[in-house]
């Protein structure tokens, strides 16, 4: 699919719960986010309520993006900008610990390595989530939205940054420019997450 044929456009406030709602459907068998909520009867509410705080996080920027029919989404993290507000970020810790009790821990230990991981010595696009819905999964929709992207961020000069939570989707990262920057375990018995930075373009 034609990246140029999606016409994405930026979510607005309004749009928080149809964003959450594709993450949530995107999500519910990722590697990564299926070990931190194991439980598949609560999976959907839980990953609810945390993709939640990070599409509130996100939407302070003009960088969640939605396509036409709400296919899929893309949130992002501009160069210098946060994934959470400080309100939020204080709010993540006790709502793990609300959803999981006793088995948070991990999860939260998780979350520090995602953060230990991240490269913050170049300013750069963050690619935080992205999705397509379970029903229009395999049709090219998130990947074109990530293709409509990264052009814009090209025109920007900026590189980019991601992790795959997915280790499958790392040649479909790499297709669109993106290196494998390292990788990282999640505690126990969690699956391995992959690192991935992506140069910005030249225009010259």
């Amino acid at each position: 699919m034609a990246a140029e044929s999606l016409n994405p456009r930026v979510a607005s406030p309004q749009d928080r719960d149809d964003v959450v709602a594709i993450l949530v459907s995107a999500f519910s068998d990722d590697p990564t986010w299926s070990w931190a909520f194991p439980d598949p009867s609560l999976r959907a509410a839980q990953h609810g309520r945390l993709w939640g705080l990070f599409v509130e996080g996100a939407m302070r920027y003009p960088w969640v993006w939605l396509t036409p029919g709400n296919t899929a989404t893309s949130v992002w993290i501009p160069p210098n900008g946060t994934d959470l507000s400080e309100e939020q970020e204080a709010a993540l810790e006790p709502t793990i610990v609300e959803m999981l009790g006793a088995d948070a821990s991990p999860v939260m230990d998780a979350f520090e390595l995602f953060d230990r991981a991240h490269p913050r010595d170049v300013p750069h696009f963050y690619l935080s989530l992205l999705g397509a819905s379970a029903e229009h999964r395999g049709r090219g929709y998130g990947l074109g939205l990530l293709a409509e992207n990264l052009r814009r961020i090209d025109e920007a000069a900026m590189p980019a940054y991601l992790e795959a939570s997915n280790p499958a989707n790392v040649p479909l990262y790499e297709r669109h420019g993106f290196e494998v920057r390292g990788s990282f375990k999640l505690p126990g018995d969690g699956p391995k997450v992959v690192t991935m930075w992506r140069d910005a373009a030249s225009l010259g």
